[in-house]
């Protein structure tokens, strides 16, 4: 019987739920393999390690750093500029982001979807992701990104990014806005089908801060928080309280960890499996984590 040899790289990464919800899905999937944590500081010096691998997760702050050793990399890590998924072949490393295709998945399962005009809140790694991959999924996409104050050039890159995709590809029927905070406050009649908090707002341990008002999230149909330490966050009850469907970013971690063994060996899991994977994961996240930052 052959064993993978599978890890997750970071640094530091003491707190990382990666080995319980990959045990599963390996546990799922019927293939045996040996797990491991790594804490790496230094990449290069750890090459021969990982190319000893049959597959790895990465984690920060390695996930742009990897790029340079890379034999190749899919178009959306190319789009987002960040890996956290490898495939090792005979020693040669390559790159995939699953952050994207893991969000999809987890609102799919929820019985939701990137509709066409979606709000995301933050311009950072996981607002690329999620942002390229509502776009790649719907030419007729409608995307709003928010910026903190100091953050608007970045936000703006991000814009032009989509949009330079969009026309590569041949769409028309596109729309990519830049927003401040304040002008999504004061734009009492802007409507959205799904608004995405990438931003740690509302993380452990500020679990009172809440990154827009509820006035705000009454004007979208669902919500989809990309925090999952708490598993309900300030701005998933405000949702609620209103009647609109929220989820968590457990659902998305366990997700992009499915979407990496489908990158590793083309393995799809049963949907109820997932969705039962994510309430053992965040109270699995609970018990070992508690009271501590993840």
């Amino acid at each position: 019987m052959i064993i993978q040899k599978a890890a997750v790289i970071g640094h530091p990464i003491g707190h990382t739920m990666s080995p319980f919800i990959q045990k599963r899905l390996f546990a799922l999937s019927g293939i045996p393999m040996e797990y491991q944590v790594l804490d790496v500081p230094n990449l290069e010096e750890a090459l021969p390690v990982l190319r000893s691998l049959d597959c790895f997760n990465i984690t920060i702050p390695h996930k742009s750093g990897i790029i340079p050793y890379l034999e190749d990399m899919c178009e959306s890590a190319k789009l987002c500029g960040s890996v956290n998924t490898v495939k090792v072949v005979g020693g040669k490393l390559h790159g995939f982001t699953t952050d994207g295709a893991g969000a999809a998945v987890s609102l799919a399962i929820h019985g939701l979807n990137f509709h066409r005009r979606v709000l995301i809140l933050g311009n950072g790694g996981a607002a690329r992701a999620i942002a390229f991959q509502a776009a790649i999924q719907r030419p007729d996409f409608d995307i709003t990104i928010t910026h903190r104050e100091g953050s608007y050039e970045k936000a703006l890159a991000l814009a032009n990014r989509l949009g330079d995709f969009a026309r590569r590809r041949g769409d028309k029927n596109f729309l990519v806005r830049v927003m401040s905070y304040q002008e999504l406050e004061e734009d009492r009649a802007g409507r959205y089908g799904l608004l995405v908090n990438t931003t740690s707002v509302g993380m452990y341990p500020h679990v009172d801060a809440c990154p827009v008002s509820e006035t705000v999230v009454g004007r979208c149909e669902a919500v989809f928080d990309a925090v999952f330490n708490p598993g309900e966050t300030k701005l998933m009850r405000l949702a609620r309280q209103q009647g609109v469907r929220a989820i968590g970013g457990m659902g998305m971690l366990v997700c992009q960890a499915a979407y990496s063994h489908k990158i590793w060996y083309d393995t799809e899991f049963d949907p109820q499996d997932l969705l039962r994977l994510i309430p053992e994961a965040q109270w699995e996240m609970e018990r070992l984590f508690g009271g501590k930052e993840t």
